[in-house]
């Protein structure tokens, strides 16, 4: 009789009847994090077993998150985590920068007093998220707040257009803070919405455009370091010396 397979003990175990919103939540972690990797099947049978459920929230999840852009689905084929499009990098920042301006530019614009209550409120949980631990919750309370601004805005296309982007944005923003938070550069994420949120309080709607304008750039340059980190400078591997010819 054959020993049934171990769970690794990397796996995050989920608790047996789970919701198609839990399931949802599970599968979305994993993808923002890259546990998931782009491109990786996303296999039906083994999430069923993994939370314990039929295959019909299973589905309805992978719909989700198809929604949001983590996922693909290929015809007759299943679905898998969406690629990560690092040649169309350029392209996605300049639809984000225009996006993000637009709709910040709306929201100095058509804000009423309780869009800045609720900014207020994302402003403070994203802090409170930036010191966490988890960088999970950093990106969830990043795009709430921005999805919120795109909201205050009042325009129903820039919204879903804007949200779109900002779904996209998640995984590049994870290796973003991933980065920061290991070269001790976690206080470079605080506070980042206070001087949005000061320009849409203001109404001021160039300074608004300005502000939204040098958070992509900032987000476009961080990215980019960030591929080019090296984790240990100090390890390198010497040439072999050439023996001189007889």
């Amino acid at each position: 009789m054959q020993d049934s397979p171990k769970t690794p003990s990397n796996v995050v175990k989920y608790r047996k009847g789970s919701s198609a919103k839990e399931v949802c939540e599970g599968l979305r972690r994993r993808i923002l994090t890259l546990d998931l990797r782009p491109g990786e099947p996303i296999d039906e049978t083994q999430i069923s077993e993994m939370f314990g459920v039929s295959r019909s929230p299973v589905r309805e999840a992978i719909n989700r998150l198809s929604a949001e852009r983590l996922v693909v689905a290929l015809p007759n084929r299943g679905a898998i985590v969406a690629p990560v499009d690092l040649i169309g990098f350029p392209q996605f920042m300049a639809a984000l920068d225009l996006q993000q301006r637009f709709a910040t530019r709306l929201a100095a614009r058509h804000r009423s007093s309780a869009d800045l209550v609720r900014l207020e409120m994302l402003a403070t949980e994203y802090n409170e998220a930036v010191r966490s631990p988890d960088s999970v919750r950093v990106l969830e309370a990043n795009h709430d707040f921005h999805l919120a601004v795109a909201e205050a805005g009042r325009n129903d296309y820039v919204t879903r257009q804007y949200g779109e982007l900002l779904s996209e944005a998640r995984r590049y923003l994870h290796i973003h803070i991933e980065y920061l938070m290991a070269t001790s550069g976690r206080g470079l994420l605080e506070d980042q919405h206070l001087d949005f949120l000061d320009a849409i309080r203001a109404r001021d709607v160039e300074e608004a455009d300005k502000i939204a304008h040098e958070h992509t750039l900032q987000f476009e340059e961080r990215f980019l370091r960030a591929l080019r980190h090296m984790p240990d400078p100090n390890f390198q591997i010497e040439a072999p010396e050439r023996t001189p010819d007889r």
